[in-house]
């Protein structure tokens, strides 16, 4: 490896070919790291031709924690249509709102 600036250079052998891929640098936070790929070639740092795929279809997205103040008859009725279900009613109001939502996107799409 090769010092080139303050990024290291690593040496990747193809058969006859040779390519050097740029090293990744250090991101204090998420928005520093999507401005950097936002302006440079990808190629530079990954070789593309040795790629893996991945399935990241089980990952959850990631949440937050909010405070909500329901009516005590409104939760009691959701806790009963979960618990009928077999599921959290937490989980339950996610997958309502997540519907109503997704129902009025699109009513509003022209």
């Amino acid at each position: 490896m090769t010092k080139i600036g303050e990024e290291e250079t690593k040496i990747i052998r193809k058969g006859k070919n040779m390519a050097k891929l740029k090293s990744i640098p250090k991101f204090k936070n998420e928005d520093e790291e999507r401005d950097f790929w936002e302006k440079v070639d990808s190629s530079e740092y990954f070789d593309w031709d040795n790629s893996v795929d991945l399935d990241l279809s089980k990952l959850k997205p990631t949440t937050e924690t909010i405070s909500l103040r329901l009516p005590g008859y409104l939760l009691m009725r959701i806790k009963e249509i979960a618990n009928s279900r077999n599921v959290p009613y937490q989980s339950l109001m996610k997958i309502f709102l997540a519907e109503r939502v997704e129902k009025e996107l699109k009513a509003k799409s022209p």
